[in-house]
């Protein structure tokens, strides 16, 4: 019988390798960990939790505005966007160590650097080697550029993490999450937005009627949203950046943020050499017990191309580790990710949109209700907020559950639990709404929408 260094050696130290890693050394394998950076990974250190704390940093400006409706007088109000950035990091410092001990705790062995395949059981870290029985690749992804001349002068989002100041205009390639989360946060903090997108409007794949909600509130906001965009180059001249389009427009910034997509962190892995199989876009190929096409490497998270979600990474990892290390064979289910895209006003859905219900079931039920908030009623806001439902027409199972306005995100998850246990609209509707609260519209809605119109 073959021995081996570790039981297991995972390459990368983010969400997904992290939980895998710490929950196979608590069943008792001998596990190492390798990672060329900080421990922690992208959502702890340059996507989801420091993008979260901008989120917070910028509604700010709202709060101090509807103060006076509520009686207060705040008086002058100033913004340091350095402070805010230097307690970021501070936090990130503090999370980065909180990871290391979650490792180290249970016994795993960190790696510090950049690893390579050499063979299905072997693994190089600079100038050394370790075999391991099983290898899990989770090296997770990173944000391209645009395939244009002067791409390279943009920020993608992990330098606009990193911003030493705020510039005075900003434009912001691309509709999707990452580009309005950050349309977000820089327009509250009252940088000049514009948004350019390829597509007829922002958030391809939701729901319709989110999208165009969204994109009423955000240009409410300020946030000058331009579509049909196809980007020709980026120049660079004395007063910032210029975005060029093919139809010769030109928006002028003093920044522009690429933030176009992602890709699989594989480059350098050792992947060919090892005979592991890949997608046209880099992306590890895994079945669904995420084991590659050699018996003994498995990939989770984003380096797979499947979902890019920090939760899916972890729930893969631990499944991973319960199938190999734990007697319990666990796979994923990917049917009803509650997914939220921190904007302002935040977006939040959980399962199917209108438009793929119709065209998967034909015969479905929608309902919908628009309102401004209570607490806008005295802080003179003028946002509202979006809720909707989608229901089987056959069985009243309710398919999908969409908001756009405040606290989205905490109401939808719990109604993921819902979706997950089959509920009807039969049961939304017998539960009592909790008064006064935005999340009782889930339950209250009566009225359908009517039947679109066919198209002739």
């Amino acid at each position: 019988m073959a021995s081996y260094d570790f039981d297991l050696f995972t390459i990368g130290a983010g969400s997904g390798g992290v939980a895998a890693s710490r929950r196979a050394a608590s069943y008792g394998a001998k596990v190492a960990i390798a990672e060329g950076s900080r421990v922690g990974g992208t959502c702890v250190l340059r996507g989801c939790v420091p993008k979260k704390l901008l989120v917070y940093g910028a509604q700010f400006a709202d709060h101090f505005e509807d103060a006076a409706g509520f009686g207060w007088e705040v008086g002058e109000t100033a913004f340091d966007w350095s402070r805010l950035i230097a307690n970021k990091d501070r936090e990130l410092d503090r999370l980065n160590g909180i990871y290391i001990g979650l490792l180290e705790k249970p016994g795993v062995r960190i790696v510090n650097g950049y690893a390579r395949l050499l063979d299905p059981h072997t693994v190089q870290v600079g100038s050394e080697t370790f075999t391991a029985k099983t290898i899990l690749i989770a090296t997770g992804g990173h944000p391209v550029l645009p395939n244009v001349p002067g791409a390279e002068y943009c920020l993608t989002s992990n330098e606009a993490l990193e911003l030493p100041a705020l510039p005075e205009s900003l434009v912001v390639l691309g509709g999707g999450y990452i580009a309005l989360e950050f349309a977000s946060i820089f327009a509250a903090l009252g940088v000049a937005v514009t948004v350019l997108l390829r597509g007829d409007n922002v958030l391809r794949g939701f729901d319709r009627d989110v999208r165009e909600h969204l994109a009423t509130e955000l240009g409410r906001r300020g946030i000058r949203i331009v579509a049909g965009v196809v980007l020709e180059r980026i120049e660079k001249t004395q007063a910032g950046l210029v975005a060029v389009t093919a139809d010769g427009r030109r928006f002028e910034a003093g920044q522009i943020l690429a933030a176009t997509g992602r890709a699989p962190n594989t480059r350098d892995l050792g992947l060919e050499a090892a005979g592991i199989e890949t997608d046209p876009r880099g992306g590890i190929r895994v079945d669904e017990w995420n084991r590659t096409n050699l018996h003994s490497v498995y990939a989770v998270g984003d380096v797979t191309d499947r979902v890019a979600l920090t939760p899916i990474a972890i729930a893969e990892g631990r499944a991973l580790v319960e199938t190999l290390f734990n007697g319990n064979p666990t796979q994923v289910s990917y049917q009803n990710i509650p997914t939220a895209v921190f904007c302002n006003p935040p977006v939040a859905t959980v399962g199917l949109t209108e438009e793929r219900a119709r065209a998967m079931l034909g015969q479905i039920d929608v309902y919908r209700t628009s309102f401004r908030p209570m607490k806008n009623t005295l802080s003179g806001r003028e946002e509202r907020t979006l809720m909707k439902l989608v229901v089987d027409r056959d069985s009243d199972r309710v398919l999908g559950c969409h908001m756009v306005g405040p606290d989205g995100p905490e109401i939808i998850q719990g109604l993921a639990i819902a979706l997950n246990c089959g509920a009807t609209k039969k049961q939304f509707d017998q539960t009592i709404g909790l008064h006064p609260s935005a999340a009782e519209e889930f339950v209250t809605m009566r009225e359908k929408v009517p039947e679109p119109t066919p198209v002739a």
